[in-house]
């Protein structure tokens, strides 16, 4: 277990006094922080507003335009469009809504100065829309604006969950896809990033000999977990390193340019009316109330069993590719089969978000080989009984026991041969080899 400790320690301290470890540890939380901030950033100080010219020769749509503080409708009256657009650069107006026709499937031309985003192009054709129907309810049944106006209900569906004992607890679903999808991301990148990197530096002692004298003190065993959990380590010590200093870098930024929760509502308030005019919530504020409905301490201490899990896993299947191969080209034919349970349980992940309590995502979840992503795909919408839980975090260490036993047999055989091309069939053998 002493050899065991020092190959961890030299693995751990190797890699995090590296020069690109450093730089990418200060980097990415600045990357992340920037992530956060910019589109706040973008909401309040580059909103494109617009001003636009109607032209209306059905003379249907007066007053059926309503403006907000980013697009600013203009009705004019006893203009034609060929004087509008002999005007169009001596004038104030950024378009030009020329409106011919309301006939079924009517065309409507927008002429423009600078090339208008889908979300004012989309905003324009619902308003047009909404305006084409409220002319047709009010010619048909003999109605006021005003009467149709008040006919206008609001319905949020808020998923509540309840459990035996008649508990009630209310969720976000975007937010809990975001989470969900986030989890499975990062375990999913983190598990390649660093598995690769077991297999890289087995490859690498192989190949120059170091692994020859190395091995003298040491079991070939003992140095594979050595330096798989080592990596972990460095891997987890990134992770946490990122996470406290994305926070610190997000905090001061917000107070450096006084950021607080008023600018925040009034960023999502302009966000709101740039692109959903008709929502009636500030986005802001339903991310900040769907957060407390969501297990975070529960999402947190899961994400990091599962990293270490899925890491180890697949990190000691790496490893033993490493051994049985003299260079990084011939790893492929192994790595595909390796992978492949991991990528299939990312690109499934969506239909486990639309199902997260169906039998496939239970399955996938416990299947150690996939668990690490969809399980995280899983909790945040709830319904995660402790036992589907707790099963899995067991099976996921039995899976890591069970794979490092293979790995380890590998490993033993692989790692001081050196220039034969290796087969299915000869690691086949070297799994019952009695050397």
């Amino acid at each position: 277990m002493n050899k065991i400790w020092l190959i961890i320690k030299r693995e751990y301290l190797t890699r995090v006094k590296k020069k690109s470890f450093i730089i990418m540890t200060l980097i990415g939380p600045l990357l992340m922080a920037g992530l956060m901030m910019v589109p706040i950033w973008l909401a309040t100080k580059d909103i494109d507003i617009q001003t636009i010219e109607i032209i209306d020769e059905t003379r249907n749509f007066e007053d059926q335009f309503e403006s907000t503080k980013t697009l600013q409708f203009v009705y004019v009256l006893n203009r034609d469009i060929r004087t509008a657009k002999e005007k169009f650069y001596d004038e104030k107006y950024t378009s030009i809504l020329h409106i011919s026709s309301i006939k079924e499937n009517a065309e409507i031309a927008l002429y423009y100065k600078n090339q208008p985003g889908i979300s004012t192009v989309l905003k324009i054709e619902k308003t047009i829309e909404k305006a084409i129907r409220s002319i047709e309810i009010q010619n048909k049944f003999n109605i006021t604006k005003q009467q149709l106006a008040k006919i206008n209900p609001e319905v949020d569906v808020i998923p509540i969950s309840i459990d035996i004992d008649g508990d009630e607890e209310s969720s976000n679903l975007g937010i809990s896809t975001a989470l969900g999808f986030g989890g499975a991301i990062l375990i999913y990148f983190f598990i390649f990033m660093y598995g690769v990197q077991i297999m890289r530096g087995v490859i690498e002692e192989k190949t120059t000999r170091i692994v020859e004298i190395i091995i003298s003190s040491v079991r070939p065993f003992q140095l594979m977990m050595g330096k798989i959990i080592g990596i972990a380590l460095v891997g987890l010590t990134q992770f946490l390193l990122w996470t406290l200093l994305t926070g610190i870098i997000y905090t001061i930024i917000m107070a450096a340019f006084a950021v607080d929760s008023a600018t925040l509502s009034q960023s999502g308030d302009l966000i709101q009316q740039a692109n959903f005019p008709e929502l009636s919530r500030n986005p802001y504020q339903e991310i900040i109330d769907g957060f407390k409905s969501i297990p975070i301490i529960q999402i947190l201490i899961s994400f990091i069993f599962y990293f270490l899990g899925g890491y180890l896993l697949y990190g000691a299947l790496l490893a033993a590719v490493g051994s049985a191969v003299d260079s990084e080209a011939d790893t492929q034919q192994f790595m595909l089969p390796i992978t492949m349970p991991l990528i299939f349980s990312f690109v499934v992940a969506q239909t486990v978000m639309e199902n997260p309590d169906g039998a496939m995502a239970f399955w996938l979840s416990i299947i150690p080989f996939t668990s690490p992503v969809i399980m995280m795909v899983r909790i945040p919408f709830g319904g995660v009984e402790t036992w589907e839980l707790l099963l899995s975090m067991g099976l996921l260490v039995l899976g890591f026991l069970g794979t490092t036993w293979i790995a380890a047999k590998i490993y033993h055989t692989g790692i001081l041969m050196y220039g034969k091309k290796i087969t299915y069939k000869e690691l086949w053998k070297w799994l019952f080899y009695k050397g």
